[in-house]
């Protein structure tokens, strides 16, 4: 049929009925159909559990439909059968394109957590039949223990991994944040894990949530100065990282320095304009900086986004 219509094409263009743009556009409304029949063809054999024959025709023309509902279905059937042919390389493809096109779509976002979670769990099996004693390898099985809340086997595991890779990078932050997370903490626990904050910055001076930790753990002890030094360099790594920018405002203003901690309460609003903590600390710089009418401002946006006229679990500055 669409040699037909191209040969009737070429003939109208030679008795000069219509110009050659029109022919082009005649020929692409021509093959418009096919590439739709083909889709809902593809689709039907997707749902009868055809999929080795479907997925090379969804693949073909997913790209080609204008119909946004028809893409969406082609879209959603590709997503099933590259996750049960075990193709992973065009299971991404379906998905970028239905979370590109309908990224509020509800059926579209259950899917895509399931096949994101099938993909880390099939990569982890290939990671752990490929590579049973890579450093990685014992990484990932220690933080399955940390999400079992078996913190004496991940930490058995971050060790071991240091001692075949001293300087594997991230797991000196990991043993010193699960230091900080244990239940019932030794006297010592602070100190052993600013320890292990510390040697990652020496192998990842960009680590910022080492920087940010070190901070929060400086400004328990009320060393200001070195709080404020840890969160400033954490804010200076990752720009979008917010609490690093309260951590030091509530810094600068517990050691008295209210005008300099506006700016980076400012910048912890901007990024997290539904923190009330942030506000609160906002309001209260802005007020002993002596500019009432700002602090007034963001107290009434506290005050909204609490619900009452109490305070929340900010740590404000001291008079």
């Amino acid at each position: 049929m669409r040699r037909v219509v191209g040969l009737v094409v070429v003939l109208f263009l030679a008795m000069g009925i219509f110009p050659a743009g029109s022919a082009a556009q005649a020929t692409k409304s021509a093959a418009a159909p096919d590439a739709s029949a083909m889709a809902q063809h593809a689709i039907e054999l997707a749902g009868d559990g055809h999929c080795v024959t479907a997925l090379p025709q969804l693949r073909k023309v997913m790209r080609q439909l204008a119909d946004k509902d028809l893409r969406r279905k082609l879209g959603l059937a590709g997503m099933h059968c590259a996750m049960t042919l075990n193709q992973s390389d065009a299971a991404l493809d379906f998905l970028q394109l239905l979370l590109r096109e309908f990224p509020r779509d509800p059926e579209v976002l259950y899917q895509a957590v399931h096949a994101f979670s099938d993909l880390s769990t099939r990569a982890s099996q290939q990671l752990a039949g490929d590579a049973p004693g890579s450093y990685q390898a014992h990484e990932l099985l220690a933080e399955s223990f940390e999400m079992e809340g078996k913190w004496a086997d991940a930490e058995k595991e971050y060790r071991n991994i240091l001692k075949q890779n001293p300087q594997a990078p991230g797991i000196h932050f990991r043993l010193g944040r699960l230091l900080l997370s244990q239940s019932n903490p030794s006297p010592t626990v602070a100190e052993e894990a600013q320890h292990e904050f510390e040697q990652e910055l020496q192998i990842d001076p960009a680590n910022a949530g080492a920087e940010y930790v070190l901070g929060e753990l400086a400004r328990q002890r009320q060393q200001w100065d070195e709080a404020i030094a840890h969160f400033s360099r954490a804010s200076k790594l990752d720009a979008q990282f917010a609490e690093a920018y309260l951590g030091l405002g509530v810094s600068l203003m517990s050691a008295k320095r209210y005008a300099d901690a506006i700016t980076p309460l400012e910048a912890a609003v901007k990024l997290e304009p539904r923190n009330p903590d942030a506000h609160y600390n906002l309001a209260t710089a802005y007020t002993r900086a002596g500019r009432k009418q700002d602090g007034e401002r963001e107290f009434a946006v506290h005050r909204s986004l609490t619900g009452n006229d109490g305070i929340s679990g900010a740590s404000p500055a001291p008079q």
